[in-house]
This record gives structure tokens, C-alpha cells and sequence, in this order.
């Protein structure tokens, strides 16, 4: 069945009280896959809290995030505050199935403006802990004998420069296959770079690319951190 009318088909028979729904995700996007499955926003002004669910019908896997018409509002300053957009990024994307109230313009536009917006900013205690945390994982990596550990280790460093340099920048941050969805929005050519830089290693296992291009980083943000670095120390 299409997509869209077996968006349809789910909401008449398990949310046929609802007040809209949406169809986002790869989907609305135009990027599906053979794994895509449908990713559909109710709101529905009777519940009392939001829940996600997920199952199979009329042949698609189906995730459903359901919300009254305040609790999308509790999801979105949280996702503002992580710096990840989930919601927000499928209400904007998301292809109307249903709105009986006129409510989808304003909730897209509400997302929309957040979406502009970006993320919180980070404080500056916040990039010294980023710099710290980065530091020691770097350190880590470097110091690394084990091709086992050195993997997951450069993972994890992987993670860290991403988060800290697009939320610096007052950027989205995203995972798995938004990472570099939000890398190339920030900067094609960095994302062009932060890619190679650790793909050599993963094909060669030599290091040398990655350490030079995270120091070099750390250094247009003051540089590693460690001495003199403190958190939560209370002073007497």
C-alpha cells in the first residue's frame, strides 16, 4: 500500500478521534528505503500525556508519536535544549493527513521558527567541559595499543568533535545517518574533511590525520584542557 493512504487506513481505524496527524521522516522527505517505516505525529487534544508506539500495518513498520496539544510543546523546548530536533524536523517535513481544528500551520510554524532559531547556546563552563571531555578522549586515542580499543574510542571522539563543533557554531546536532546530514549543512567542505579524516584511520589504522585534525579544533576554541580544568568543587 502507498504510504500515505496507508497513513490514512492507521489513523481511521486506531485514531479515528484525533484532531490532525502528520506523516513524516524519510518517507515525507522523499528518501525512503526498503527499511523506511511510516513515521506519523497525532495530536489528539482528549490524552491526557504523550506516548510513542510502534507496530506493523497494512504492510509498513509504523512508529506513531502521539501528543495533546501541550506536550508537543514540552517535546520541543527539549529537543532545543539537547541540541537535536527530532520533533520539530518532522512536524516541518510532515505531510498533512488530517486536520480537523486548523492546528498543522501553527504547530509547522512553531517548529519552523525553532528550527531557524537553533539550538540553546552553550555557556562558557559548558565549552570548557566539551574541551575537557574531548581532551581526555584524544588522549585516549592516542594512547591506544589495541585496534579493538582504538575502534570504538575514535567512535566516541567521532561524537564528541560533531556535537561540539556544530553546537558552537549554534548548529543542530544529529546521529546515525543525520550525522552528516548536519555536518554538510553547517559546512560542506568541514564535513568533506571530518569524513576522510576518519575513514584513513578506519582503513589504515594510522592516527596521525585524526589527532591533528581534532587538535587543530581545540585550538580556534582555546585548545585542550586539562590543567586548572574543575567541576562541581564547592569553595570554603
Amino acid at each position: 500500500m502507498e504510504p500515505v493512504e496507508a497513513a490514512k487506513q492507521i489513523l481511521a481505524s486506531q485514531f479515528p478521534n484525533c484532531d490532525a496527524a502528520l506523516l513524516g521522516g524519510s518517507i515525507a522527505r522523499g528518501e525512503g528505503t526498503k527499511t523506511s517505516d511510516l513515521d506519523i505525529i497525532v495530536f489528539d487534544r482528549t490524552l491526557s500525556s504523550a506516548y510513542r508506539e510502534s507496530f506493523i500495518a497494512n504492510g509498513w513498520p509504523v512508529e506513531v508519536f502521539v501528543h495533546n496539544f501541550t506536550s508537543y510543546k514540552d517535546f520541543f523546548a527539549s529537543d532545543c535544549k539537547r541540541g537535536r530536533p527530532s520533533l520539530p524536523q518532522l512536524v516541518v517535513e510532515g505531510i498533512v493527513l488530517k486536520d480537523m481544528k486548523g492546528i498543522i500551520p501553527v504547530i509547522k510554524k512553531e517548529a519552523q521558527q525553532l528550527l531557524e532559531k537553533g539550538p540553546e547556546p552553550w555557556t562558557k563552563e559548558m565549552i570548557q567541559q566539551k574541551r575537557y571531555f574531548i581532551t581526555d578522549v584524544l588522549d585516549d586515542f592516542i594512547g591506544a595499543t589495541k585496534r579493538e580499543d582504538e575502534l570504538f574510542i575514535a567512535n566516541h571522539l567521532a561524537g564528541l568533535v560533531h556535537e561540539f563543533v556544530l553546537r558552537i557554531n549554534n548548529c543542530w546536532t544529529g546521529q546515525s545517518k543525520w550525522f552528516m546530514k548536519t555536518l554538510r549543512k553547517y559546512d560542506e567542505q568541514f564535513a568533506v574533511e571530518f569524513a576522510a579524516v576518519f575513514e584513513e584511520f578506519y582503513k589504515t589504522g594510522a592516527k596521525e590525520q585524526v589527532i591533528a585534525f581534532v587538535n587543530g579544533i581545540l585550538d580556534m576554541y582555546g585548545g585542550r584542557l586539562f590543567e586548572g580544568f574543575c567541576i562541581g568543587k564547592v569553595e570554603k
